[in-house]
């Protein structure tokens, strides 16, 4: 089994949207809240950082800690090629720096990703996001931190 991973996500929402990257696969398009890996000697809040710019080619201020999930692939729809990931994924309220940039153009894109969209939380149930438990969450409008588990 793989060592367990930390992985640092930005939940970025303005006017009754969320900001989510947009990603390909044979099954179509999912959302994925952007972030990614925690490298070593990295704060949490500099992974988010650091991410969002790779992802979504935006600074953002790294605000309070939301939710806390973990990810047990062997758990999961995708088990047959990620059974040995064991993932803790810390979600922070991100809010974008000001940017004279209208588009989103990540530096290093994850490799599903073709882009990022704005989603309105209304809509959240009507796409293929993960986890799907925080899509939920945000709109029941469900703002203080609590620990998820292991949820899809």
């Amino acid at each position: 089994m793989k060592p367990i991973r930390n992985s640092a996500k930005a939940v970025i929402v303005q006017d009754g949207s969320v900001l989510l990257t947009k990603n390909k696969d044979a099954e179509g398009f999912f959302y994925l809240f952007p972030g990614g890996g925690q490298e070593p000697a990295e704060e949490l809040k500099a992974a988010v950082v650091r991410e969002c710019l790779e992802e979504i080619g935006r600074i953002v201020t790294v605000g309070e800690l939301l939710h806390v999930r973990e990810y047990i692939g062997k758990n999961h729809q995708f088990a047959e090629w990620d059974a040995d990931v064991h993932q803790v994924e810390f979600y922070f309220r991100c809010d974008l720096c000001p940017d004279e940039i209208a588009e989103f153009v990540g530096s290093n894109p994850d490799d599903h990703q073709v882009g990022v969209e704005w989603i309105e939380l209304a809509r959240l149930s009507e796409v293929r996001l993960y986890p799907q438990s925080l899509a939920d969450l945000l709109r029941l409008g469900q703002a203080s931190p609590c620990y998820l588990g292991d949820t899809p």
